[in-house]
């Protein structure tokens, strides 16, 4: 029954904290000249989830949602890495700069070969994997040798690849047209790019194929392994733990090492899947974005899935939104920003729930005496 009930509240209070946000949004887009309930459908048909009123040659419902899937599969990864991490206390502020050098170091290793698609693909997720998790393993290496907080190492290290890849990519890589990384190879792509099914063109992300899979393989790590029990154990009190017998040190690298693989995926299934190039000198902002993602879906595997869903829909459709409803795309990232505050007070929902219920049962057992 305490677990029932701790599954309801898990679900409940980020559920109502998007209610809330959604009404003061509509209460924003109203305020604006505009109708929020037309705003809203409009951000649904954007992202491929209601129909349009049109569609251009080869395009229909069907390739928007894929376009939708594409878009938001290497949010997945991102938020699984932060919950990693987070499992075990820490904070991974670097995903974004983990993203860019697993994309770039894959790129330029599989994308710009000759490899076929059956050898290209699977290599470019493996790259992606052992460059990510290099990367953090050394930020955890470094909170638990010399005792870096690692914030601060992974903030460094973001500028460190930005800058770097940037320099190589400008020097050695760059499109002269586009300025931005040379196109890869069709073969090292993880999305299949206007694939013909009918009459329509659609864009086929393999990438969501392996985040599923990761959701899974998360979910199953934190709540059915040895590894997971003690990641819990480290993230609630590292002392406690150390005291158990639990080596904490190694929890810590293992945590982040499992963090930063998860951030290559996302980089992989970004640079060689949505995008096929690299902007230089740009940080993604989806690595920042998973923090708040991972936090709205309470840290869990599967709440992520649906926290990953609800704010891209809304940075995708936020165009389409603004087309169709009047209503300006920078109102899309005031709603996205008002979605995070109330779930950054899940907390508080949390207490109130709980107090209102004690103050219930006391009431009601007053009742019977």
């Amino acid at each position: 029954m305490k677990k029932r009930n701790q599954f309801l509240n898990a679900v409940k209070i980020p559920l109502l904290a998007i209610l809330c946000s959604l009404i003061v949004g509509g209460i924003i887009i109203a305020v604006t000249g505009s109708n929020p309930f037309k705003a809203y459908y409009a951000l649904l048909q954007g992202s491929g989830l209601a129909p349009k009123t049109s569609y251009a040659n080869h395009k229909s419902m069907l390739t928007d949602f894929f376009s939708f899937v594409n878009y938001f599969t290497p949010m997945i990864f991102a938020a699984l890495a932060v919950a990693v991490a987070l499992r075990a206390g820490l904070f991974n502020i670097g995903v974004s700069g983990q993203m860019l050098a697993a994309g770039f170091t894959a790129t330029v290793i599989v994308g710009y070969s000759d490899l076929n698609a059956f050898l290209a693909k699977p290599l470019v997720l493996l790259v992606g994997m052992l460059v990510g998790g290099i990367a953090g393993a050394l930020i955890g290496f470094l909170k638990y040798r010399f005792n870096i907080n690692e914030v601060v190492s992974s903030i460094m290290l973001n500028y460190i690849f930005q800058y770097t890849i940037s320099f190589f990519i400008n020097t050695y890589f760059v499109d002269p047209v586009s300025r931005q990384s040379r196109e890869i190879s069709g073969a090292a792509r993880l999305t299949l790019m206007d694939t013909a099914i009918g009459n329509q063109k659609i864009d086929i992300p393999l990438g969501i194929i392996f985040a599923i899979l990761a959701v899974i393989l998360v979910w199953f790590l934190f709540e059915k392994t040895k590894l997971g029990y003690e990641l819990k154990a480290v993230g609630y009190s590292g002392s406690a733990a150390r005291y158990a017998g639990i080596q904490v040190g190694k929890c810590m690298v293992t945590s982040m090492t499992f963090s930063g693989i998860l951030a290559g995926l996302a980089g992989v299934t970004y640079y060689l899947g949505y995008m096929g190039s690299i902007q230089p000198k740009v940080l993604l902002s989806t690595g920042f974005d998973a923090i708040a993602v991972s936090l709205l879906g309470n840290n869990n595997p599967f709440g992520i899935i649906f926290s990953t869903v609800l704010i891209s829909l809304i940075g995708k459709g936020s165009t389409y939104m603004k087309s169709m409803a009047n209503v300006d795309s920078e109102i899309a990232s005031v709603i996205t920003g008002i979605i995070l505050l109330f779930s950054a007070c899940n907390v508080y929902i949390k207490w109130k729930l709980e107090k209102q219920k004690r103050e219930k049962n006391m009431k009601s057992g007053k009742e019977e005496k």
